[in-house]
């Protein structure tokens, strides 16, 4: 009785299609005070308008934009202060609405849906994020859905200024699917979060599209980073599976691995990696070292299956980047290949089979799919080049020539660096 009381004096605000459905037509009453009148697992319908409110969810909750006609939008506004909506229960679900306006205090975490410690199972799919210190940000939370949402930051802010389309920290058994990101600082990013799933997602003109820290055994599942200044950030921990992802026009990095150690990096295709960006007019002058993928100190890792096109650099190895295995790869016009810096021998073949380089000149005279020869992609010229960069200017002359003779002739003389022994002849489809 003391419900239904409640609900008749609501009568001009709220419209009642069943016990557990509420309608906010938008006028009168705050949108807060229905949801500290609905019960827990009841759903909240937000007709079209915009409401400035900075919303506190404390109960298991379903909230949801009412079906409008195009171009008409339930709007939540934070009026640039704190988050638009604040998430301290379990089993929330947040779904079809525009969230604008949070505060941008960094230090505070400002955020369009800011989800609290232990406010597990929340789901937040099919809304639209604009000018917000950070999209989405789950603090410690469990078996989280992140889905089909839009995030856009603001272009006017510098970079590092802005906070990140999606933030996990201490979050475990997430589910990031299907998201766009752009304009924010990095697209995801997750910190000291373990088993979770990055998936589907689109993530474009952006520092980093994907950046990891202190985080294990995590999947990240065809995804696409473009116009980034690095696709794929991987850095300081283990046990990532990193499958079917692609990385196109990023600059400086595609894959960037950083003391990254027993994962998998296969399927993924690289393309178009420039320092400063590909603008089509070429690769920019002698120092367009773009990336397609980089390995810094980084162990026990299986590459298997990816491409690295088009890009000033295919593979740079540095810092004790060894002991891990290559195959199956294809290595297409890249400016340099392989950079790798140490002094031991890599051998990059796995029973028998190697990777696909488009300027091996070998043969394959048993037609077995093997170049005869292995393929050797820098010799101690190279090392002199890398160390004295300006000895380019030398690159083709008489004398450099014939240096590079003289290490083909006498193997004595050839400097310790990757070796293919069983070259694919042709590119090979798993």
């Amino acid at each position: 009785m003391m419900r239904n009381f409640l609900l008749l004096s609501l009568l001009f605000y709220v419209l009642i299609v069943d016990a557990k459905e509420w309608h906010y037509p938008g006028s009168g009453q705050s949108l807060q005070a229905v949801i500290h009148l609905a019960q827990p697992y009841d759903s909240l319908i937000v007709a079209a308008g915009r409401y400035k409110e900075n919303l506190v969810i404390n109960k298991p909750l379903t909230l949801k934009a009412e079906q409008s006609k195009p171009g008409e939008y339930a709007i939540l506004d934070g009026n640039k202060h704190g988050n638009v909506i604040k998430v301290s229960a379990k089993d929330v679900h947040i779904t079809g609405l525009r969230i604008e306006y949070s505060g941008f205090n960094l230090t505070d975490m400002n955020a369009g849906i800011f989800v609290d410690p232990h406010a597990d199972n929340v789901v937040i799919e099919n809304n639209f994020f604009y000018y917000n210190a950070f999209g989405i940000w789950l603090d410690n939370t469990k078996g989280s859905v992140v889905r089909n949402n839009k995030i856009q930051g603001d272009l006017a802010i510098r970079s590092q200024d802005r906070g990140n389309g999606i933030h996990l920290y201490a979050t475990t058994k997430a589910l990031i699917e299907g998201n766009e990101v752009w304009h924010t600082r990095d697209g995801i990013y997750i910190d000291t979060s373990n088993y979770n799933e990055l998936k589907n997602n689109f993530l474009h003109d952006l520092r980093y599209g994907v950046h990891y820290m202190y985080s294990n055994h995590n999947a990240v599942i065809a995804n696409l980073s473009k116009n980034t200044r690095s696709g794929y950030a991987l850095m300081q921990s283990k046990f990532l599976t990193v499958l079917d992802n692609r990385s196109e026009n990023d600059s400086n990095y595609g894959i960037l691995m950083n003391y990254i150690t027993d994962s998998k990096i296969v399927n993924n295709r690289v393309t178009g990696i420039h320092l400063g960006g590909n603008t089509g007019a070429g690769l920019g002058g002698l120092d367009a070292e773009g990336k397609a993928i980089f390995i810094y100190n980084s162990l026990f890792n299986q590459i298997y299956n990816n491409a690295f096109i088009d890009s000033g650099i295919g593979i740079h190895l540095t810092a004790g980047s060894e002991d891990n295995s290559f195959s199956g790869n294809q290595f297409i016009a890249n400016r340099t290949q392989v950079k790798y810096v140490a002094n031991r021998r890599q051998e990059w073949s796995v029973q028998g089979k190697g990777n696909f380089w488009s300027d091996y000149l070998g043969w394959d005279r048993n037609k077995d799919g093997i170049g005869d020869q292995p393929y050797e992609p820098n010799d101690g010229i190279d090392k002199v080049l890398w160390k004295y960069p300006l000895a380019k200017v030398l690159l083709h002359s008489p004398a450099i020539e014939t240096l590079h003779w003289v290490q083909k002739q006498f193997p004595v003389f050839t400097a310790q660096g990757v070796r293919d022994s069983y070259p694919l002849m042709h590119i090979q489809h798993d």
